[in-house]
């Protein structure tokens, strides 16, 4: 079941173990599932964009976010910033659940996506065109039980670290 305020109607955000029960107790509802994970710290454009092409490729779209803790260990501070993310990971999964392409959130603490990965065996894995195959932690554990995995390539315009940068540049 997902988590949800008392006051709001439920989000899509889940434990893995609740989600790993539903998708294997309704298949037919979320097969074939794609899945793709990052920290989506500040929500832009170019993240719609992307998760809008991961969506076209199957029937259910989850998305693994990267927990507060994670994010601190994979992103680089930002000059003004003491620490990412800028947004909590419980804001940062609302906003995501939020987005029609969206299916499912769910929020995990490791580096990289490849426990979550196991666990769900999505049938696609979706990754944006800057990534490559032979330097993607996650790749070997989808291709060994057949995955499919798809770099995607999604026009842009702006990132996280541009929109800090902007901000910082006017305020000086």
């Amino acid at each position: 079941m997902p988590l949800c305020s008392p006051a709001l109607a439920p989000m899509p955000i889940y434990h893995l173990s609740e989600l790993h029960s539903e998708i294997a107790s309704s298949p037919s509802q979320w097969r074939p599932l794609v899945f793709t994970n990052g920290c989506f710290d500040l929500l832009h454009v170019g993240h719609v964009r992307y998760l809008t092409v991961a969506k076209s490729l199957g029937r259910s779209l989850v998305v693994g976010l990267n927990s507060d803790r994670s994010v601190q260990t994979i992103k680089p501070t930002l000059p003004g910033f003491p620490s990412r993310p800028i947004v909590p990971e419980a804001q940062r999964a609302e906003l995501l659940a939020a987005l029609k392409p969206v299916d499912a959130v769910v929020i995990f603490a490791e580096t990289t996506a490849t426990d979550l990965i196991a666990i769900l065996k999505p049938d696609i894995y979706v990754k944006g065109g800057d990534y490559r195959l032979e330097t993607l932690p996650e790749a070997s554990t989808v291709l060994d039980y057949g995955g499919k995995i798809e770099l995607v390539q999604v026009e842009i315009p702006t990132s996280t670290t541009a929109i800090v940068n902007r901000i910082l540049q006017n305020n000086r």
